[in-house]
């Protein structure tokens, strides 16, 4: 691993980074005194929120006093040059529109990108919750106020016995509306509007498939290291690998992702 890279140092900045975005949004939670729209015209609502900007901004603040080399892509506020080719991505509210509706489901997404462009350390927190997901190479971990437990998927052998989910199958191109209709029809159950956190629920096991599309780095950055570092897989349509966008379809095991993959692959891009 790069001199750049300490796991146990990373790790504790991800944690304060997760600190300080609660921090920032937490006078604003169903206290809310101005949503704004920042969809084009004629595209459906997107609405970004005092929190989303305060917590990226303290996030970003950590980051240029303490990892200086480092570079930063947030949702709100684009992207800041590295001179190492690390880069952390964040997205302070992933799920705004459940953070808008005062729902307990959005959560604070940070991950460590290395050179490469491959995540290697992935933080999905739910403070409200008082649930902090992390995820590393080879291992992934929730903390609560209760303490710090090991994180593992279940080994679910058939779609028939699996919990999926997705978090608006409005959004779906047609093909990929179709290939969804399929995948619900063979699971035991779908649940919807969960953003990011049905991928920490995955992780911790009682969720078993999360398929998404039209993601962007931030949605997507730090899912990866705690499925992958909880046992899951995490890839595209097709099967490669998940990228930092577009398609992703993160499973609990080989035989479910094998067959979503025969459902969602004549709709993969």
């Amino acid at each position: 691993m790069s001199p750049d890279f300490n796991l146990d140092e990373d790790l504790a900045l991800a944690n304060r980074l997760a600190d300080a975005a609660w921090s920032a949004i937490r006078p604003h939670f169903r206290a809310l005194s101005n949503v704004e729209n920042k969809a084009a015209a004629g595209q459906s609502y997107d609405p970004v929120t005092e929190a989303d900007r305060a917590a990226e901004k303290a996030m970003r603040d950590i980051i240029a006093r303490e990892r200086p080399h480092h570079g930063i892509t947030g949702e709100e506020f684009g992207e800041s040059p590295s001179s190492s080719g690390w880069r952390w991505v964040l997205d302070p509210v992933d799920g705004t529109r459940a953070f808008v509706a005062g729902l307990p489901v959005w959560t604070t997404l940070i991950s460590l990108v290395d050179p490469l462009g491959f995540p290697v350390i992935g933080v999905i927190d739910q403070p409200v919750l008082g649930e902090r997901y992390a995820g590393w190479p080879g291992g992934a971990a929730l903390q609560t106020p209760g303490g710090r437990s090991p994180l593992n998927v279940t080994d679910i052998p058939s779609l028939s016995e699996a919990v999926i989910s997705t978090t608006d199958p409005f959004i779906l191109t047609g093909p990929e509306q179709q290939a969804w209709t399929e995948l619900r029809g063979a699971a035991r159950l779908a649940r919807y509007g969960l953003d990011a956190y049905a991928y920490a629920r995955l992780a911790g096991g009682t969720v078993h498939l999360v398929a998404e599309t039209g993601l962007q780095a931030w949605d997507v950055a730090a899912l990866i290291p705690v499925i992958t570092g909880a046992g899951g897989h995490a890839t595209d349509w097709t099967g490669a690998p998940a990228s930092l966008g577009g398609q992703v379809l993160c499973t609990a095991s080989d035989a479910l992702m094998d067959q979503a993959l025969a459902l969602l692959g004549p709709a993969a891009l």
